[in-house]
């Protein structure tokens, strides 16, 4: 299974990645990818860029060479309620919208009843595509109830790599992401496998999201992200217009 656009990744606008557009533009490229979405974070997330930063995307070129480019957001989801930290009229106006929770932004845990209404409302939303990394256990959802809705809802669910990795800071990844995809098989529910590439060299990373997927046995239909047609038809967006 062979991604062909990564679907989450970060540049230096967000304030703690290190690379700029160009510089991640040009590695996607040479690693043969169709596609590459820049994902920064929202204003809410500390040393991020602002309202006017996403405002303004409409200025930037969406191809290099033959490399789609894809500039969206990935928005902090706030509360119960599935609030987000970016005018809707400015989230419609991007090419893709991911929506994660965040410590900073979300703030403790307040149970899985109460993280599950949050990721459920965000879905809900007809201009969020993605849920970012719904694994980490200090804010584990029910995931029966994630998978069937983001069935429901047409929106992806990220598998997301860089939250595998050994002795990163969110908790249980692995059980979780693995209890995930078994709730979407049974759904029909469709993944994508982001990076999160804060860094060029980790972008189209799935040395630990693909290790998983085989794990469950998880069927190359339902992963969204293998090529750049299937994604850009999957996305909520595109499928609602």
């Amino acid at each position: 299974m062979e991604v062909k656009i990564d679907t989450h990744t970060h540049t230096i606008a967000s304030g703690h990645a290190y690379n700029t557009i160009r510089e991640m533009a040009s590695m996607a490229a040479s690693r043969g990818l169709e596609g590459l979405a820049i994902t920064e974070h929202a204003p809410e997330m500390p040393g991020s860029c602002g309202l006017y930063y996403f405002q303004n995307l409409k200025v930037v070129p969406r191809k290099l060479g033959n490399l789609r480019l894809l500039f969206g957001v990935e928005l902090n989801i706030l509360d119960e309620d599935g609030t987000v930290d970016l005018p809707e009229r400015t989230i419609r106006s991007l090419d893709i919208a991911l929506a994660s929770i965040h410590p900073p932004c979300y703030g403790k845990t307040s149970g899985r009843e109460e993280n599950t209404r949050a990721y459920v409302n965000a879905m809900k939303k007809d201009y969020i595509d993605i849920i970012g990394h719904p694994d980490d256990g200090r804010y584990g959802p029910d995931y029966e109830v994630l998978a069937r809705t983001a069935r429901e809802t047409g929106t992806l669910l990220e598998i997301n790599n860089s939250s595998l990795r050994p002795g990163g800071f969110r908790e249980n990844t692995h059980d979780n992401a693995l209890e995930m995809l078994r709730c979407c098989k049974k759904y029909g529910t469709m993944v994508t496998l982001g990076s999160d590439a804060h860094v060029d060299l980790d972008i189209a990373n799935t040395e630990y999201s693909a290790r998983l997927l085989a794990e469950a046995d998880f069927p190359e239909e339902l992963v969204a992200n293998t090529s750049l047609d299937k994604l850009m038809s999957a996305l909520k967006r595109n499928a609602l217009r």
